[in-house]
């Protein structure tokens, strides 16, 4: 039966505790990010880069987390190829 606690972190190479920190850890950075961009809004010559910079680091890290959760998943399907060679 499917897990749906386990399915997903399971899916990106990540146990549940260890996709918690890492959801949290972004979705905390948003959040300020959120309210930086709502403070520049009023004031504008507060967090006049935030936003934008926080948007393009965001992007960085996810992309180079894909790129490593691809490459794990490369490694698995090799091995598990080489696994049923074998048999």
């Amino acid at each position: 039966m499917a897990n749906p606690f386990l399915d997903h972190p399971h899916d990106v190479g990540e146990t549940y505790l260890g996709h918690m920190g890492q959801a949290g850890k972004i979705g905390g950075t948003m959040i300020l990010a959120g309210v930086a961009c709502l403070l520049h809004g009023l004031f504008p010559f507060l967090f006049v880069t935030t936003g934008s910079e926080t948007i393009r680091s965001l992007s960085e890290t996810c992309a180079a987390r894909r790129a490593l959760m691809a490459k794990a998943a490369q490694a698995e399907r090799v091995a598990s190829e080489a696994r049923a060679s074998r048999a």
